[in-house]
Parts: structure tokens; sequence; C-alpha cells
């Protein structure tokens, strides 16, 4: 495979996608707005594919790393991509530019992917002249380790570019989940919105403790959602299958659902008022211990969920 891959906005989401590709078999060009950032590249990478190697989801470390290439500009990492990841900061204007300049330094058959996490492709795609060829292709974070990715279509995207998209993540070893329009916060951030909220709001009325709730889901609702999603869960928890599960629990959710959590659970005020509950050393070192703790235990539930499934 000799396709080329421009990576925009090398922090750590670009950096993760970068390793992916270069994995995958593709020449990657990576080009950050911030030149400290493409200054710290090398190291970054070489130590994120020292972490993938340990954790057995990478063999060929050196091969990956000299796939890889940091550029000066813009221009020069779109230069001869077939497909470009856009990871930049979540600012409207901020894409609309970058697509802007993408759309220009790209052959119009080059695929343009932004990663963000919640702005829909037509609000910074749709003056381009090459407006088709851009879609969202929203990771889970850390990529590298979650693969489900997200293909969103702005209401021009062509189709051709979806299946391309598709079997390109396909390829790499990802997990591509298909949209057919545009929602603000795609599926994942809409789910995880759903259960923030009733988290939040339970938390902020003083109903359960910080570490009763996450030992709900950890050592409750989460065991199941590692093997299957909410649909076939319910699917499976009534004799009938999921028709004979809404007859039973229906009206509960239905009364419910009457009754949702305000926006003011998502308040600055109300995040503080956990957050003096639970007392957690939150300095940038202590998170990117947890943060480096939290990664070395997902990767060691891919091998075992992918040993269960060979």
């Amino acid at each position: 495979m000799t396709d080329t891959v421009a990576i925009i906005g090398a922090g750590l989401i670009g950096r993760s996608w970068s390793a992916l590709f270069a994995r995958a078999g593709y020449q990657v060009q990576v080009w950050d707005a911030d030149p400290g950032v493409l200054d710290r590249f090398a190291g970054d990478i070489a130590t994120l594919c020292d972490t993938l190697v340990a954790e057995k989801l990478l063999t060929d470390r050196n091969g990956t790393l000299a796939r890889i290439r940091t550029c000066p500009t813009l221009e020069e990492a779109a230069a001869g991509a077939s497909f470009v990841q856009e990871n930049a900061p979540e600012r409207i204007e901020f894409k609309q530019d970058l697509f802007a300049r993408l759309d220009a330094a790209t052959a119009p058959e080059a695929i343009i992917a932004s990663s963000t996490s919640a702005i829909v492709a037509s609000r910074f795609t749709e003056g381009l002249t090459h407006r088709e060829r851009c879609l969202v292709c929203h990771p889970a974070n850390p990529p590298h380790l979650i693969p489900v990715v997200e293909l969103c279509p702005a209401p021009w995207t062509a189709t051709e570019t979806l299946d391309r998209a598709e079997a390109i993540y396909a390829r790499m070893g990802q997990v591509p989940v298909r949209m057919t329009a545009e929602r603000d916060g795609f599926v994942l951030n809409r789910l995880q919105g759903a259960l923030l909220a009733e988290a939040l709001r339970l938390l902020g009325e003083g109903v359960v403790s910080v570490e009763g709730l996450d030992a709900t889901i950890k050592d409750g609702l989460g065991l199941r959602w590692a093997l299957m999603g909410p649909i076939e869960t319910i699917d499976l928890n009534a004799p009938g299958g999921i028709v004979d599960y809404a007859t039973r629990y229906g009206g509960f959710y239905a009364r419910l659902a009457q009754d949702p959590a305000s926006p003011e659970v998502f308040s600055i005020e109300n995040a503080e008022k956990i957050a003096a509950a639970w007392p957690q050393d939150r300095s940038p070192e202590s998170i990117r211990a947890r943060q480096d703790r939290r990664d070395g235990r997902l990767a060691a539930l891919r091998r075992h969920l992918a040993s269960e499934q060979s």
C-alpha cells in the first residue's frame, strides 16, 4: 500500500490517528498549527508506538514510525494525500478556514474527514468547491484503543465518499458506524449525554455518591455493554425479546421520560458541587497517570474480547 494520508492537528487524537494509519501501511504526513506540537511530535509518537507494542497492538514499531513524517505547512502535508483526517480545535471558524485550505490543496477525489466531537460537517463545508467529499469521522478517545468511528455525512456528502471512508477504517481494524443524516453530537455523544444528564442529576440531588454511581456502571451496566449494546441487552432481558421487554417495562421508562433532567445539571455550579463531594488529585500529572492506567486496562480488555471472538 502506498496511499498517503494527511493528519491535520497533531495533538492526542492526531497522534493516535497517525499511528493507526501508519500501522495499516499508509504514508502519513502530519501538520499542526502550533510549531511546538510538531517539535514534540517525534518523541510523542514514538512513546505512543512503544505503548502499542507493550499492549500487543503493534508489531512493526520501526516500520510504523518510518511511515510518519511531519510537515512545516498544511499544504505540504496535504500534497498527494488521498485521505485527510482533521483534528483541529472545536471552533467553527477555525474548521471553515482549514477545510477551505484543504479543499484547495488536495486532489478533488481525496476524502476530507473531520474528527470533530460535536460540530456537524454542514456548518464548515457548505461553501467548498468539492464539498461532496467531506464528512465527519468522529472517533472515541483514544482511537488507538477504542475502535468505533462515527461516519456522519453532510446533506451533500456523496455516497461514494461514505463507502470509501467506511472501507478504509474497516481495513485499519476500526469499527465504522454509518449515519444516514446529521444530528448534533452524532450517536456516541447523544447516548453519553443522555446517561450523563441523569447521572449528574442524581449526584446533584445527593441521591447517590460518585463512587456508587460509577460502580453502578462499571460493575453493572458497563459489564454487559462491553459485550453488547443496549438494544441487544434488552432483547435478552425478557423471555420474549424486545417486544416482551417493552410490554413489561415500557410504562416505567415512559414515566421517566416525562421528567427528564434539566439543562442545569451540566452547569459549572453542579460540577463544582460534585467535585467537592468527590475529592481527587486533579493535577495534570495525576490526570495523565490515571489516563495511562485507563489505557492499559482498555488494551487488556480489547485483547480479551478479541480472543473471545477468534
